[in-house]
């Protein structure tokens, strides 16, 4: 059976797949082609691209991507601070369920788009309203990952902490966040693409710069190869935030086994702490680590 391709035959697939797809736009563009979709009201690639260069030689263009870059950081990393603490604290404690569970539950189902007219009623400005959207967005699947993750943690670990003399703050942080970390990080990656679809559609309600208010202000005026410009923006910042957010998780939970895909290629089985310790020493081991 043949290998996969590494790295660079990897990328090069990649890119020829990205290639292929801008291909098939710029053809289907050019010559109009309309059967169950219309292509013919579509930009060609050529047009969005000259735009796009345009756009990368105004000043506008550098203070929407500021902007929207600033108050998705913003948001985010408030939801990821609040969102971690508020899904140890209801996962921890009965108390804190009891207290804060039915009150979360309740508010978790609404879009956070749908806090757009109570954004314009709480808070003096547009910025900290656009702000508080990001955060609402990004809050919800934290908390939520981070309290299943919390939850799901061995209590053999907890345990053998507190024999050895370990208090709570020990526990949370030798065993509770550090075995919450993939979890969390999940929630993490899930709340970053929520917090741009927010916030472009809150810029578009109620902003006054931002990717979002230009992709809608490009729309009004019908220049739709602007408005392409705008998606494609979008894309990217959401790619290099998810990315960036997955790098740090990777990172953080080094310690995880990992294991390339391989198609086709049967899994190899993750290395032990030591092929020749037996079963019962290398569980002891472990506990030993995590103190």
């Amino acid at each position: 059976m043949s290998r996969y391709p590494r790295r660079t035959g990897r990328l090069a697939l990649r890119a020829g797949s990205l290639a292929a797809a801008l291909g098939l736009w710029q053809l289907l563009t050019t010559f109009d082609v309309n059967l169950w979709v219309r292509f013919a009201q579509f930009p060609t690639v050529a047009d969005v691209a000259r735009t796009f260069a345009d756009r990368l030689l105004g000043p506008d263009y550098w203070t929407d991507l500021t902007d929207s870059l600033t108050r998705i950081v913003t948001g985010f990393l408030l939801a990821a601070v609040l969102g971690v603490a508020t899904g140890v604290l209801v996962a921890r404690s009965r108390l804190a369920e009891d207290l804060l569970g039915p009150v979360l539950e309740v508010v978790r189902p609404i879009p956070a788009i749908a806090m757009v007219p109570v954004a314009i009623l709480l808070f003096p400005s547009n910025e900290q309203g656009i702000v508080f959207i990001t955060f609402t967005a990004a809050f919800f699947p934290v908390l939520v990952s981070t309290r299943h993750a919390v939850r799901a943690l061995t209590p053999v670990w907890e345990e053998a902490v507190r024999t050895m003399g370990g208090g709570r703050w020990r526990i949370l942080g030798s065993v509770v966040l550090p075995g919450a970390l993939p979890g969390i990080f999940g929630g993490l990656s899930v709340g970053i693409g929520v917090s741009w679809i927010c916030v472009i559609s809150a810029e578009m309600i109620s902003g006054q710069y931002g990717v979002g208010y230009r992709t809608w202000q490009d729309y009004t005026i019908v220049n739709y190869p602007g408005v392409f410009v705008g998606m494609v923006t979008i894309g990217l910042l959401g790619w290099l935030t998810s990315t960036a957010v997955e790098l740090v998780g990777r990172r953080l939970t080094c310690w995880l086994p990992r294991m390339s895909y391989v198609p086709g290629a049967r899994p190899r089985p993750a290395r032990t702490l030591a092929p020749t310790v037996e079963p019962a020493k290398a569980e002891e081991a472990r506990d030993e680590h995590l103190v």
